[in-house]
């Protein structure tokens, strides 16, 4: 139809279909356009007209609508509308329909469901598959790491075997919540049940060494001892200032400041704050404290550091405390090795003199890979060598605040959380009678093995141990300690080469230590520590032949060791031998 001669025009746009009532009939004045759904009617009437007409909008209704809105005396109630503008020959109209809402709801609803549904999917997809299925190549890697675990024998003092429920709390959904701050003050919300873990884990780390809460604080969020460490140097002392603790090739550990003999600063410590080490007698073994004391009285640290990682005997903490108090120093204490020990109350407690105590939480307490901070808290009990808060000569100890604040925000983010729940299942088996049965049994291998070795003429530092770890001088049997560590290691015997009091250093260590608590965590008792001592020498015997033959140095060395009989003759040995054992935590088929 062809509009062109109309200037004018009143338009009104209708359903016809399924109605319930006769449609009204046009009159002859207008002209009418029809399908089976729309009328379009014109009104030729206005077309003359002088006086303009208004737009208005085009409606279009559904007739069963229409009648419900009747019904409901043309109230609104809960309908919705969907509204569409649009214009014909220059007028706007706008296009409405209005539904049933819970027609609109029903099928709404089927499109939510059926997207979030297809959303559950995508998110299980990635989600929640197992990690064989996930990552083939990484699983296949830690079941090889598995069975390395299972058919060898684990000797570095510093390693341990951890339970299931330390596993499974590692590898649980709390790794996903970051928690900055403490309990009570953290940086993100929805924190609460994250504050009750922390505060059980503070908790039980008290009382799994007997501390009074009132006389001592904790810090369970260092992510390793050495973290520990530097958070206190951070908080206590000034960069540059002075710190003191036993040389590395004397049984000391990095964190405490070394450098090499050629003045190299090896670790963060001895980078940013000025450190000289106290050494062992050389002909003993065993720390000079009168050397100690001197070299303190001319130094003057403003931490004294006592502790340290392959040092086999008893410390004289009542000695080193005098020393401190007499150069004006605040004492630490690194007990990362014999925390286990000092917990179940086989060896001194250096809780008794020191200001400040650290340690690991993996090694002998047989918990998850972290560190932890114990701190004098409250009144002192004792005139504090020095002030360290700068004049402060306050009754009452100031390394709370300082050491938390150095830990976050100073040094490190949110605490890993699955760690410290870890933590706290640990420090739950500490405090039983069978941890402290444990760790007495970790000392009497300790003790067969030295004497298993000193009967086949080995020499061993200091002659004995104390503790739960032993060092052997390989120097008199004319091997290079890396050698060693290398047969041993292609034999399935894992231990470490280490400095011994002699050394050029920690580059080319003469020595290896042997720690007993990981294969004691497996059920091993003296009987068997007679048994992995001969395991020890025939690789030492092994190690000796080729490198007469193919030299000490590295690369004849190694060819050396390819395709050697006896190495594979002694691997066999030692995997018939350690498969037997139970191994902690899972299951290996």
């Amino acid at each position: 139809m062809d509009f062109s001669s109309h200037t004018q025009s009143s338009l009104s746009l209708s359903f016809n279909s399924h109605v319930s009532s006769p449609p009204a009939q046009p009159t002859p004045s207008k002209s009418t356009i029809t399908d089976d759904s729309i009328s379009l009617q014109i009104d030729t009437s206005y077309l003359q007209s002088s006086n303009p007409i208004p737009s208005k909008p085009l409606q279009l209704l559904d007739e069963k609508i229409d009648k419900v809105h009747s019904e409901n005396n043309g109230e609104d109630n809960e309908k919705e509308e969907e509204q569409e503008e649009f214009s014909i020959l220059g007028h706007p109209m706008c296009l409405k329909r209005q539904r049933d809402g819970q027609t609109m709801h029903l099928s709404k609803r089927f499109a939510t469901e059926q997207g979030l549904e297809s959303r559950r999917a995508s998110v299980r997809a990635w989600g929640n598959q197992p990690l064989p299925m996930a990552d083939p190549e990484i699983h296949e890697i830690m079941e090889k790491e598995k069975r390395r675990q299972f058919n060898g024998i684990e000797l570095i003092a510093s390693e341990n075997f951890v339970c299931r429920a330390v596993m499974e709390a590692l590898g649980s959904h709390l790794t996903n919540k970051y928690s900055e701050g403490l309990p009570g003050a953290r940086y993100y919300t929805g924190n609460q049940y994250i504050d009750q873990i922390e505060s059980l884990c503070i908790e039980r780390a008290l009382k799994a060494f007997n501390l009074d809460s009132d006389k001592w604080g904790v810090n369970v969020q260092p992510y390793s001892c050495t973290s520990a460490n530097f958070a206190v140097y951070t908080g206590l002392l000034l960069p540059g200032d002075r710190i003191m603790g036993l040389d590395s090739p004397s049984g000391g550990h990095l964190s405490h400041g070394y450098y090499t003999p050629g003045g190299k600063k090896i670790s963060a410590a001895s980078i940013f704050f000025e450190s000289l080490p106290y050494k062992v007698n050389p002909q003993t073994g065993y720390i000079d404290y009168e050397k100690l004391e001197e070299k303190a009285m001319d130094f003057r640290p403003k931490i004294l550091i006592c502790g340290g990682s392959s040092y086999p005997r008893e410390w004289d903490y009542v000695r080193i405390r005098q020393i401190a108090d007499k150069c004006g120093a605040v004492l630490l204490c690194d007990m990362a090795h014999i925390s286990g020990l000092v917990a179940a109350k086989e060896c001194a407690s250096p809780f008794d003199c020191c200001d400040i105590v650290t340690s690991t939480t993996h090694k002998s307490l047989r918990g998850p890979r972290g560190g932890i901070i114990f701190f004098r808290r409250g009144k002192k009990s004792r005139k504090q060598g020095m002030s360290l808060s700068q004049g402060d000569c306050s009754s009452h100890y100031d390394f709370e605040d300082r050491i938390n604040f150095a830990v976050h925000p100073s040094l490190q983010g949110g605490p890993h959380n699955n760690h410290i729940a870890a933590l706290a299942i640990a420090l739950k088996q500490v405090a039983t009678p069978e941890y402290k049965a444990y760790m007495q049994q970790v000392k009497k291998n300790a003790q067969a093995l030295v004497s298993a070795l000193l009967r086949r003429k080995c020499r061993l530092v200091t002659g004995g141990t104390d503790n739960h770890l032993l060092l052997w001088d390989l120097t008199t049997l004319g091997l290079r300690g890396k050698n060693y560590e290398r047969v041993c290691e292609m034999c399935h015997i894992t231990l470490n080469k280490s400095a011994i009091f002699g050394d050029n250093g920690a580059i080319s260590p003469g020595g290896v230590r042997i720690g007993t608590p990981a294969m004691t965590s497996r059920g091993c008792v003296e009987a068997d520590f007679e048994t992995i001592a001969d395991f020890l020498l025939r690789a030492a015997q092994i190690t000796s032949a080729v490198q007469r033959e193919h030299g000490k140095l590295q690369k004849g060395f190694l060819e050396g060791l390819q395709n050697n009989k006896d190495i594979v003759e002694l691997r066999n040995r030692v995997e018939t031998f350690a498969s037997q054992f139970a191994m902690p935590g899972f299951d290996v088929i």
